[in-house]
């Protein structure tokens, strides 16, 4: 009878833990001379998508993507399908890296999603959508390196006026959407030494893909 009352013990108290799963997440800007705006990442269920390849962007996304601003980005941790929403402090200059501690405190939440703009562009995402991470197990870790998108909101012109600071200087985020209107894999850049001469980007503000990679590793 004693033997029993302890497993019945030990049985409720279990229950009653909390659950809760640690993450170390490290993102790396593999890029040469495009700093990455604030990094933001998201924890969800499923059935929450942050963008769907070749279809239209959100507003959201697309102020991401046009300004670096993520502000509404980190609005969906409102969505009933998003546990939380994180952003980092400043932009990722190129070859750095940042760190977040990320808690997950539901069974259900499963992913982590990431996105940042490459600020010396017109509309250009470092983005993945979806990484599994609920299968991970203390002391594992997974690696993603991170593909360029075209957001498909603004015409690639690199000219100034439309390029945000550093390189431009000129207006981030715009509501006419005056490009093909779906995310795709960025064609990359042009710049001025390679014959655009309205482009305000030099040779070194150009990029290959991957732009970025980010390692999820579970603590506990």
């Amino acid at each position: 009878m004693f033997r029993l009352s302890l497993v019945g013990l030990t049985a409720l108290f279990l229950v009653g833990c909390p659950f809760q799963k640690e993450y170390t997440v490290t993102v790396e800007n593999l890029t040469a001379a495009q700093p990455m705006s604030p990094i933001t990442l998201l924890t969800h269920r499923k059935n929450f998508d942050l963008f769907d390849v070749g279809q239209p962007v959100s507003v959201a996304l697309e102020k991401l993507a046009e300004g670096g601003d993520n502000s509404d980005v980190l609005n969906y941790r409102h969505n009933r399908r998003v546990e939380n929403t994180l952003s980092g402090a400043a932009p990722l200059l190129p070859g750095t890296s940042e760190s977040f501690t990320v808690y997950v405190n539901h069974r259900k939440t499963r992913f982590l999603s990431f996105a940042s703009m490459l600020v010396n562009t017109n509309d250009a995402l470092v983005a993945e959508a979806d990484i599994r991470i609920n299968k991970l197990r203390p002391g594992q870790s997974i690696t993603v390196t991170v593909p360029v998108w075209d957001a498909g909101t603004e015409a690639n012109t690199e000219s100034a006026s439309t390029i945000p600071d550093p390189a431009g200087g000129g207006v981030g985020f715009n509501a006419e959407r005056d490009d093909v209107n779906r995310i795709r894999i960025h064609p990359g850049v042009l710049s001025a030494d390679e014959g655009l001469e309205t482009s305000a980007l030099e040779y070194r503000h150009r990029f290959l893909n991957p732009g970025a990679k980010i390692t999820i590793k579970r603590v506990w």
